[in-house]
């Protein structure tokens, strides 16, 4: 029985990894890219299962968001690997890198094999996982990080919440150094965050709210990265939103460390205004920022300072956002909105395609050391069809997530997804497309 042989014609082939950008076609087979390029299928029609004109749409590595909340196992109300592999499929993503903070958290090889098995059955998006840095994500014993390593586990991290100690934190770094491993970190001190729910600043007072100091995002950083030269740790800061921090990244990455980092949309499409008259769906974790910091994060973006951008989706269902703003809980939906986000800053001339794509496929695969991100022959045919140019509205209703927390509801964007590929299977496809 021969395998399904797959033509993509007519396409914008684009692959940041190789910096290709032409038109051409694309053949799958086997679930694999059989090849591609400008000159394929030039001297006739290809004999294979199936074509796909794609009308001169742009065809990309399909997208790597390194930092999800599937909210399975534990809090199954709020969204599964199911509804969130929906979701993904619907944004072009292609690979999900859940966070250990689940019920129970994953610090356990059972765990790892827990979320690698119900992801098979979902059938659809890959999922990969994060192993907690330390038990039950409590900052004091750490884990057999060796043991979640083989089983899966592709970094750690204590997902929502900081290794604050700082002992516990260079034993981490040392320990993940034998194996090869990075320590990914929440960079806030709880300390100086403790009280605070959003930015602190003029915004903050007048609403008579709690504020979080930038300075709880860089003093940590600035702490890290002294722990990473100390030990020949391998480091990532996650979901950067001040200036200062990015600064410190930028002079650790020109003395030679091995360092990284990302942001979220939220931190360069928003700023601490969206808060507005105390809304929940803007309460983020770290919080939105001056306008001013919003505008590093986007200097952080086009210098290469920031690596990666990952949505941070952290679904949260209506009695969870709907309280007071204190006691509303953090975060916001941003599997089905990545890419067309991640395309804002291309739209505004601050990055290419090839470099606001890059952010969300071959860099994360390199700093997460998958094998993804990439079209080259070989390779998985996990891809996404988009059109950059569609404009469109978010409308939170057509969400396919569990959870509608979102603070782009209404907002006008460009850059549609139109068809999610993975092992060569067509997981998604916008309808009337």
């Amino acid at each position: 029985m021969t395998s399904p042989r797959i033509a993509y014609l007519n396409a914008r082939l684009l692959d940041p990894a190789s910096g290709l950008d032409t038109h051409g076609a694309l053949l799958i087979e086997d679930g694999k890219i059989a090849d591609l390029g400008a000159d394929l299928f030039k001297d006739g029609a290809p004999s294979v299962s199936k074509v796909v004109d794609c009308g001169g749409l742009c065809l990309a590595p399909g997208l790597i968001d390194g930092r999800v909340q599937l909210r399975e196992p534990g809090e199954e109300h709020k969204e599964t690997i199911e509804t969130a592999s929906r979701a993904a499929a619907a944004g072009g993503v292609t690979t999900m890198v859940a966070l250990p903070n689940t019920t129970p958290v994953i610090d356990d090889v059972s765990v790892v094999e827990f979320m690698h098995r119900h992801a098979k059955e979902a059938g659809a998006v890959k999922v990969r996982c994060y192993g907690s840095v330390t038990r039950g994500t409590k900052g004091e014993q750490l884990t057999e990080m060796g043991l979640l390593a083989e089983a899966g586990a592709v970094a750690f991290t204590d997902g929502t919440r900081a290794v604050a100690n700082t002992m516990v934190m260079r034993r981490a770094l040392s320990y993940a150094r034998g194996f090869g491993l990075m320590i990914a970190q929440h960079p806030e001190d709880p300390q100086l965050a403790n009280g605070g729910v959003m930015n602190e600043g003029e915004i903050a007072s007048r609403l008579g709210l709690g504020g979080i100091p930038a300075e709880a995002e860089i003093i940590m950083v600035e702490r890290d990265l002294r722990l990473a030269e100390l030990t020949g740790g391998r480091y990532h800061a996650a979901h950067i939103s001040t200036r200062g921090a990015m600064e410190a990244l930028r002079r650790a990455k020109t003395k030679g460390l091995e360092v990284s980092c990302d942001t979220a949309p939220h931190y360069f499409a928003l700023n601490e205004s969206a808060v507005g008259e105390y809304r929940t769906f803007a309460k983020v974790s770290p919080p939105l920022r001056s306008e001013d910091d919003r505008k590093a994060v986007v200097e952080g973006l086009a210098d290469g300072t920031i690596d990666m951008i990952a949505s941070d989706h952290t679904p949260s269902d209506q009695d969870s956002k709907r309280l007071p703003f204190s006691q509303a809980e953090y975060g916001v939906v941003g599997l089905e909105t990545l890419l067309t986000l991640t395309l804002e800053p291309f739209h505004n001339g601050a990055l290419t395609l090839l470099e606001a794509l890059a952010k969300v496929t071959a860099n994360p695969a390199r700093v997460l050391r998958l094998d993804a991100g990439q079209l080259k022959r070989g390779a998985p045919a996990d891809l996404v069809l988009f059109n950059p140019n569609t404009p469109w509205r978010i409308e939170e209703d057509a969400f396919h997530s569990k959870s509608k927390n979102t603070p782009f509801d209404g907002r006008p964007v460009q850059g549609r997804v139109i068809e999610t590929i993975v092992n060569g299977r067509s997981i998604f496809r916008l309808e009337a497309a």
